[in-house]
């Protein structure tokens, strides 16, 4: 399959999707540079992009493969992909795994999560078996029993274990517990979360003689993001040129950033898929240029779109609509997501402002429960995931307006706060 050109997806995509024709209405019959396009508002995206009377897919949805990507369970949100269009994801993905480490006749355990239209399981898989050097391939999954994971692991001698910093911790966890290491396990490959310095002791105590790397930056939605490369910074990525256009845009101005070193949000631009077209699409992900001439970028964490917390993608939108929903007479006048991360765990924080005088404890306490029992209902992965002691429950924390953090430049709200350290 071959990389499109940026104006022969523009036409097609122009064309075939409601979605993308109502969005380019504007713009000139001919369009050639990516800057001359808007970006892609996420939350219209979705709304357009739903079960029935699509409006962004260019054509029926007859020959596909479909996985779930972030989103509430009343909103779930799908990506499609064509036969041609996956093979050609994974075969990328799977020669950039040369780079993240895979050596030939290297045993790669996959650990990543199957079933329920979750991709990244399946994702590894086929890109191991795509990958340009012979593997051995087991596909053990994220929800088998510990208990039964670290016998195949020995039996096999797996020298590669590859899974989300959570599943490769709560393995850890079980083999320190049970007084047992697997020191024949070369790497670790995360995806999906951040990996902290705290996550990174303990699996070195676990498994002795391995490194951990990024297998990669990918996602269901915008699809091929960074190659993984060698050096000590796992968060540094090469853009997966020429199948992959990918921007850092300023997150006042939306300006592009050209130079290194200067933050921006990441927007992404598939060009080797038309089924979905993914064109200037926010990845929910905050970076910067470290070497822009070689595509060379570095992760610094998740931008107001989304953010991760453990092994749970939330959507700013759904806290809002959360919070909305509970919060029947109006007392809530600003929200703020905080992430921090203590005793090896995530946590999500509510910040939640209200007017001055209005702050009642016991009223107050009574709307923090609504709020969380809602927030339960629309991402119940994340009570889940407290349950199994992945992360911490969320809390909600009241403060007035004028304490919510702002942008130092133009004093508008910043609606994700990362306070987890990330080197």
């Amino acid at each position: 399959m071959s990389v499109h050109q940026l104006s022969d997806l523009i036409r097609h995509a122009r064309h075939n999707s409601p979605f993308y024709r109502a969005l380019y209405a504007d713009l000139p019959p001919q369009v050639e540079r990516l800057t001359d396009l808007p970006v892609v508002d996420q939350a219209e995206f979705w709304a357009a992009n739903t079960l029935h009377d699509n409006r962004v897919l260019t054509g029926p949805l007859s020959e596909s493969v479909v996985f779930k990507t972030g989103g509430t369970t009343g909103y779930p949100k799908f990506s499609c992909f064509t036969r041609e269009e996956w093979r050609e994801f994974t075969t990328v993905f799977g020669q950039g795994l040369i780079e993240a480490g895979l050596k030939p006749g290297h045993r790669v355990a996959d650990l990543f999560y199957a079933g329920e239209l979750y991709a990244s399981f399946l994702f590894l898989l086929d890109s191991l078996a795509q990958a340009p050097v012979d593997n051995v391939r087991l596909p053990i999954g994220g929800a088998a029993p510990l208990e039964s994971t670290v016998p195949t692991l020995r039996e096999f001698a797996a020298q590669v274990v590859a899974g989300t910093p959570t599943t490769l911790c709560r393995l850890a966890e079980h083999l320190i517990a049970t007084g047992d290491r697997l020191p024949s396990v070369e790497l670790l490959f995360f995806a999906g979360e951040a990996l902290f310095a705290d996550q990174r002791r303990l699996l070195a105590t676990a498994f002795p003689n391995a490194e951990a790397r990024s297998v990669g930056y990918a996602s269901v939605d915008a699809g091929l993001l960074g190659c993984a490369v060698p050096g000590p910074d796992p968060r540094v990525h090469r853009v997966f040129s020429p199948h992959t256009m990918v921007e850092i845009l300023d997150e006042t101005t939306g300006e592009p950033i050209l130079r290194p070193g200067r933050p921006g949000r990441v927007v992404v631009t598939s060009l080797f898929r038309r089924l979905m077209p993914v064109i200037r699409y926010p990845a929910g992900d905050r970076a910067e240029w470290t070497d822009p001439e070689n595509g060379l970028f570095r992760i610094l964490g998740r931008a107001e779109e989304g953010v991760r917390v453990g092994p749970v993608s939330l959507y700013t939108q759904d806290a809002l609509a959360a919070i909305a929903a509970a919060d029947t007479e109006g007392r809530v006048i600003g929200t703020q997501l905080v992430v921090r991360r203590h005793d090896g765990r995530d946590q999500l924080v509510l910040r939640l402002a209200t007017a001055p005088g209005d702050h009642d404890p016991a009223t107050l306490e009574v709307l923090a429960k609504a709020v969380l029992a809602e927030l339960d209902g629309a991402r119940p992965l994340y009570g889940e995931s407290v349950r199994s002691g992945f992360v911490h429950p969320v809390a909600v924390e009241w403060t007035s307006h004028g304490e919510l953090a702002v942008n130092s430049r133009t004093g508008k709200l910043i609606r994700v706060v990362d306070e987890r350290p990330t080197s």
